[in-house]
């Protein structure tokens, strides 16, 4: 059977990942290796996790030509024939997702929305993508990945600053998948797009970004999109995809990967109507384009009640970010004809009705009840209690 000679080495703790002799990442370098002789090409030879702020990929054939070695150009065939079968994906109970959905005044990433946005925007977001809390690092949140049938493929469970909304990097960068720290056997992991459960009964144009945190800022100021999350900069591949067919699809690259998103949405043009927004990357400062920020970072820089009066009434001159402004009310042109759409001020008036009737959530109605008492219960959120 015909194979690769060489490939990165697969990961089986971290003693097989290395210090990366670009960006001196420790734990971040994985090196390609001998198929058959299971050993190193070299020390430079293989790719940082960091794509988005190192890149170092130095494969085999460029190490090979840089120092004069020469390969058998003929197809290479492994000693041992692999039959590659397809496992189906494991699940994690429903139940266990649900559990997650307490604790709230000590999370993090919801204290910091709260703080943002309010309480009643922010119980929304909750109900409608699913977050939950984790006891891995105090103030984590789970950001739980379930597709179109209800199945919960796993969590992502990350680390933010109350006080910035940013990631908690230091020490060391707080991830961690949930079936990881679950410790359950045998998982297959399959993952789904972050927010995929709002696909099911809404034909609205889907809005892809890169980080969940993203997805969820963005569908407070645009909720005439679906906005869902890749999870990651390699987050958008075929199999992932196949859920989008026939739908309108808006692509959002953090800044530094807009060519690499570009690329991907013509390999996938087949499977929906693919578009890709440059925009950030043709504005962004040199300092921006650095730090790779994304529409989230931009949409942080107006109040909710000042950008969306602002949309409404067509202006652009609330602030000197003019183009920014003007680029999304051209976002509105991608609303399907026929479909009103009222953008609010963000105050919500019937609770329980924006709950149920405004969060596009199929699970919403299902754990209802339980999950909005619990959140009732958060800390100084006990004034809901009398009033719902």
């Amino acid at each position: 059977m015909s194979d690769y000679k060489y490939h990165l080495e697969p990961y089986k703790g971290m003693n097989t990942r290395h210090r990366c002799p670009s960006c001196g990442a420790k734990g971040k370098f994985a090196m390609y290796i001998d198929v058959d002789t299971k050993e190193y090409i070299g020390d430079s030879v293989g790719k940082c996790e960091r794509i988005d702020s190192c890149g170092h990929h130095y494969t085999p054939k460029q190490y090979f030509e840089d120092n004069g070695i020469h390969q058998d150009p003929k197809p290479y065939f492994s000693q041992r024939p692999v039959k590659r079968v397809k496992i189906a994906p494991t699940f994690i109970d429903r139940k266990i997702m649900e559990h997650s959905f307490n604790a709230y005044e000590k999370n993090n990433f919801v204290e910091f929305l709260d703080d943002r946005f309010g309480t009643d925007v922010t119980i929304a977001v909750i109900v409608k993508y699913m977050i939950g809390s984790s006891k891995l690092w105090e103030g984590s949140t789970v950001f739980w990945q379930v597709d179109k049938h209800k199945n919960v493929r796993t969590g992502k469970i990350m680390l933010y600053s109350r006080s910035n909304g940013k990631r908690v990097r230091k020490p060391f960068d707080h991830i961690q998948w949930a079936h990881k720290a679950l410790k359950l056997d045998n998982f297959n992991l399959e993952q789904c797009f972050f927010g995929e459960h709002l696909l099911a009964g809404s034909s609205k144009p889907v809005a892809i970004v890169e980080s969940e945190k993203s997805a969820i800022i963005c569908s407070i100021y645009f909720r005439q999109f679906i906005w869902i999350a890749s999870g990651s900069a390699q987050g958008l591949n075929k199999s992932k995809c196949e859920v989008l067919s026939n739908r309108e699809v808006i692509l959002f690259p953090d800044l530094k990967v807009a060519t690499a998103w570009q690329e991907k949405a013509n390999e996938l043009k087949s499977i929906a109507k693919f578009s890709v927004s440059t925009f950030l990357e043709d504005n962004a400062s040199k300092e921006e384009l650095e730090q790779g920020l994304d529409i989230a970072d931009y949409l942080l820089r107006f109040e909710p009640s000042e950008f969306s009066e602002s949309i409404r009434a067509g202006k652009t001159e609330v602030s000197d970010e003019q183009s920014l402004k003007s680029f999304f009310l051209e976002l509105a042109q991608h609303i399907p004809i026929g479909e009103t759409v009222a953008i609010d001020d963000l105050e919500i008036k019937d609770f329980r009705k924006y709950i149920i009737d405004a969060s596009d959530n199929p699970l919403a109605k299902e754990f209802e009840a339980r999950t909005i008492y619990r959140i009732m219960h958060m800390q100084g959120y006990s004034e809901f209690e009398n009033k719902y």
